[in-house]
């Protein structure tokens, strides 16, 4: 089949001038084939797939991929194959669907397990319709943000998870330079990845460790530095972008090179248990890794909580807005309620969001009195409103998250929800097993429903991009949604029995085990770590108040060291290319195959970090371990700085007749 003449346009990742419009691929006032029975066919068995492969390989490796560019390829590869016109547009919807997998299994292995863990007993509908009801509500408070993310923010964001899935799926449908340009640099990241990870030939994570006078300081002073030297992290530093880039390295190095040293400094001999877990070990004797997870994370935390009420604040006239177009719309008859647009902008009618909303609460709220979640309908009731406050909150929290750097801060989110939830709980009288079960079924609620929108901004980016109807890929995403629940809580009942979460040989499930280890002494009188989160707080209003954004500086101190020193060198590489020559075309065409190459780095890691959890949990070992442990991290510098050459170089050799 002939290949489409396809290419983002060249405003697609830029602001706009004043006046200016962006144009997608696929025109507004063009009808192509979207919803289709082989789309939606298709997008059904992603979904069932890469939920059960999701939940399977979190569960049992504590490996967690995402499915979005996957399922891309996929679906490019099979609507090549069987010659489908409008190949793009029906694409999207695939991916769309398919993408519930990656949002539902979060949302669901993060916090359900934990459950298991505590000796609690839970039955397969409890499972079900926490990640259902989660899931809807979460697409359901996200869809009046849609506009203000996707359109009124255009270029402000990077969106580099849906920057990476949109080259793919815009490139496999229109071959060419792009498409070759695509696949040399995914093979090239794709083996890259696939070698650290299943051969062990060189270290993933290079540390200053590797010098004895880098071990010396580690030891004494908590001071280490960590560099993951994967591709696919390094794609995303240079999609992201220098600027955001160097605000997240910055919250980082405030963690690591500042506040755990002085934690060691200060409390070094002092055991410090901030929530009654049972700590024995003091400070000092921790590793920087463990101060960081026990500890200094939660500053994160509070720090990614309080940027988000900021955020709220600020965007108080969208919110606004959205309400007055919910109210508004209540005064009109029939479809005329709907405001008359391009096909490109048309969303679910607010009328129906907003009776939607009221029906997953009613369902949320019967969920927790009549299906055995709480003991009565006063405790439901409070248990209602910790869900929707917090999804409410957070959802746009989630969103930008997910359009700054491509991750999802849902873990540490969900864990502030168990605490305010496990507190109030007790509060109304609800405590031990029962509060335990209750606490773990609420966060799974807003887990699932925060782990979605984040997921769904990112299916809305892509199609403002490519010019499909966002009201449809609204609808078929309930659809989902559906499928993902019901195939993970199944996975998840049949591992339970097969292997189960405790005891000799048991699932791994990391982030599970930490839930429960947070909410058992909560449920039994113990405490929450506020003087960290208070820190985070005070640190985010102290750059709000700086004009420095606060969010991406609160990723860099709640996410590893190893994941944001290489963003910063990726946009350090974005940068480089972009600014070389006088000849601004030059700059653009040069930062635009580099965005290529970066999401070539994405999509191959993402694709390879499949192959090697299957090998893994398949027991096929091929990791040379003696030779990493000797040799492994002394050597990785050298691939990662070959890598890094090839993507300047291939960056700015254009065509000549670019």
């Amino acid at each position: 089949m002939e290949k489409s003449n396809y290419s983002l346009p060249e405003n697609a990742q830029r602001e706009l001038k004043p006046g200016e419009e962006y144009k997608p691929i696929l025109k507004p006032e063009g009808v192509f084939k979207e919803v289709t029975p082989y789309s939606v066919c298709m997008g059904i068995l992603m979904v069932i797939l890469f939920s059960a492969a999701a939940a399977y390989l979190g569960l049992k490796v504590g490996q967690v991929f995402e499915a979005a560019i996957p399922i891309a390829i996929i679906a490019v590869g099979l609507t090549g194959a069987l010659g489908k016109k409008d190949g793009l547009s029906q694409n999207v919807i695939i991916q769309s669907i398919g993408g519930c997998s990656g949002a539902v299994v979060a949302g669901a292995i993060f916090t359900l397990p934990a459950i298991y863990i505590l000796g609690v007993e839970v039955n397969f509908w409890q499972m079900f319709l926490s990640s259902l009801l989660g899931g809807v509500l979460g697409i359901l408070f996200l869809i009046p943000f849609r506009k203000y993310f996707v359109k009124e923010m255009h270029g402000k964001y990077p969106f580099p998870e849906a920057t990476a899935t949109t080259q793919v799926l815009v490139s496999g449908e229109s071959g060419g330079s792009g498409a070759k340009t695509l696949v040399i640099s995914g093979l090239i990241g794709g083996l890259y990845d696939f070698i650290v990870a299943t051969f062990g030939a060189w270290s993933e994570t290079l540390t200053t460790t590797v010098l004895g006078i880098g071990q010396t300081i580690a030891d004494k002073a908590k001071v280490v530095l960590k560099l993951n030297t994967g591709a696919a992290v390094l794609g995303l530093g240079y999609i992201i972008g220098l600027k955001y880039a160097f605000i997240i390295c910055c919250g980082s190095l405030l963690v690591w090179l500042v506040i755990i040293p002085l934690m060691n400094l200060i409390w070094g001999a002092d055991v410090i248990d901030l929530m009654n877990t049972g700590v024995t070990s003091t400070i000092g004797q921790m590793s920087a890794d463990q101060i960081f997870k026990d500890y200094a994370r939660h500053i994160g935390i509070g720090g990614i909580a309080t940027a988000g009420i900021i955020g709220i604040i600020k965007s108080f006239g969208v919110i606004k807005s959205a309400v007055g177009l919910a109210v508004g719309e209540f005064g009109k008859k029939g479809n005329a309620s709907a405001a008359k647009g391009p096909r490109t902008d048309e969303d679910i009618a607010m009328k129906n969001i907003v009776f939607g909303i009221a029906i997953a609460l009613l369902c949320i709220f019967a969920f927790f009195a009549f299906g055995g979640v709480v003991n009565n309908i006063w405790q439901a009731l409070v248990a209602l409103v910790i869900v929707a406050l917090i999804s409410f909150l957070f959802t746009t929290v989630a969103a930008n998250a997910i359009a700054i750097v491509g991750s999802n801060p849902v873990s540490g989110m969900t864990l502030m929800t168990l605490i305010i939830a496990s507190l109030i709980l007790v509060a109304v009288g609800l405590k031990g097993n029962a509060g335990m079960a209750a606490a773990l079924i609420i966060g799974g609620v807003v887990c699932t429903a925060l782990s979605m929108a984040g997921s769904f901004i990112t299916d809305l980016k892509i199609g403002y991009w490519i010019g499909t109807t966002p009201k449809k890929q609204e609808t078929w995403k309930f659809v989902g949604t559906l499928v993902a629940a019901a195939t993970v809580c199944g996975v998840m009942l049949v591992l339970n029995k097969t292997y189960g979460f405790t005891g000799d040989n048991a699932l791994v499930a990391p982030q599970a085990n930490a839930m429960a280890a947070v909410i058992q002494p909560m449920m039994n009188g113990g405490g929450a770590p506020w003087l960290l989160y208070g820190i985070g707080a005070a640190i985010a209003i102290i750059l709000t108040l700086l004009k420095v954004p606060a969010l991406p500086f609160a990723l860099g101190m709640f996410i590893p060291i190893d994941l944001n020193l290489p963003l910063l060198i990726g946009g350090g590489i974005s940068w480089y290319v972009g600014s070389r020559s006088k000849d601004a075309a030059v700059n653009n065409a040069r930062t635009e195959k580099g965005t290529l190459i970066a999401s070539g780095f994405i999509a191959g890691g993402a694709l390879m970090g499949v192959v090697s959890a299957i090998l893994r949990f398949a027991n096929v070992d091929l990791f040379m371990t003696a030779w990493n442990e000797k040799w492994g991290e002394a050597i990785s510098i050298i691939p990662f700085v070959c890598l890094i050459a090839y993507m300047i170089y291939a960056s700015m050799k254009l065509d000549k007749k670019q």
